[in-house]
């Protein structure tokens, strides 16, 4: 079994989670690790920022139309890893995303470094082989390795790419290595700098495959998301990742992960606010919920008619 660091049934869980795992259709499974980082550490503590900036929002979203409360999911907590042991805290997440997905849930995993990812891809890849990966990054993450180790959040979708063979799409990059932009050049399809724009673009072809999103929060500016470990000015608003959530709306998202969140450097609580957001709009847009979603209700920014 298992075992958790913070169990979600005795409180701290996130806004209108449910109580029972066994009637969710999502599960929101935290993964407290930063033990790669390679400038400033404390995203472990970010799924629990997450989770305490979610009760400042409200349950209902204009964007989706609908409502958490009427939503079913459940807030697992956050896993217990064992301190400086890479190897087997990806075994662990593996362990517990396979879990999940087994029980045919929806797995939301909230990091924690990039490298957290890694972990749920390798029980994804097994329930889908040849898989789409959705890659929104300030970083390509195509390092083979850093500093002389193999497994690194710097080299997550490295690993996702030659080990897993999913089809890579990577956008908002602005910061690569030399090697790292070949690589992609070869191997991955690489949109760098915007996201919602070549989103919209490619989002038709991707419409019957299987896809994860694999989310980090530094693709935002850090004008917008200041809290997280590897700051990278020229992002996306704020603005512009809600809507590249809404254009995934029709696509066949099968899990996904929010990675990089770091309270530490968060004084005002804007990034895990902007976090918080994007798991409630996530979990009313990508899971089977059901008709909870009313797209009548749905607010258009140019309409004035209210």
């Amino acid at each position: 079994m298992t075992g958790f660091l913070q169990n979600c049934e005795t409180g701290g869980a996130f806004l209108a989670a449910g109580s029972i795992y066994e009637k969710s259709k999502a599960v929101i499974l935290g993964a407290p690790m930063d033990f790669t980082v390679s400038f400033r550490p404390g995203s472990r503590s970010g799924p629990q920022a997450i989770r305490a900036a979610s009760v400042g929002l409200e349950e209902y979203s204009m964007y989706a139309g609908c409502d958490l409360r009427d939503a079913s999911f459940y807030d697992a907590g956050d896993l217990l890893l064992p301190f400086g042991s890479v190897d087997r805290s990806l075994s662990l997440i593996e362990e517990a995303v396979d879990n999940i997905l087994t029980d045919g849930k929806f797995p939301l995993l909230l990091g924690g470094e990039h490298l957290v990812s890694l972990g749920a891809l390798r029980a994804f890849a097994r329930h889908n082989p040849g898989m789409t990966v959705i890659h929104l990054d300030a970083h390509a993450d195509l390092r083979t390795d850093y500093l002389g180790e193999a497994h690194s959040h710097a080299s997550v979708m490295y690993h996702a790419c030659r080990d897993l063979k999913v089809d890579l799409y990577q956008f908002g990059i602005r910061s690569a290595t030399a090697e790292e932009m070949a690589f992609a050049k070869e191997h991955t399809h690489f949109y760098p700098f915007h996201v919602s724009q070549p989103l919209a673009k490619v989002v038709q072809t991707l419409k019957e495959r299987p896809v994860y999103l694999s989310l980090d929060i530094d693709v935002v500016d850090p004008a917008f998301a200041p809290g997280t470990g590897t700051p990278e000015p020229g992002g996306i608003t704020s603005a512009e990742l809600l809507e590249a959530m809404s254009l995934l709306k029709d696509l066949n998202i099968i899990g996904m992960d929010l990675v990089e969140v770091a309270p530490v450097y968060d004084p005002a609580e804007i990034t895990a606010m902007l976090a918080a957001k994007i798991v409630r709009e996530a979990i009313l847009t990508f899971p089977p919920q059901g008709d909870i979603c009313n797209s009548q209700g749905q607010i258009k920014t140019e309409s004035k008619d209210f």
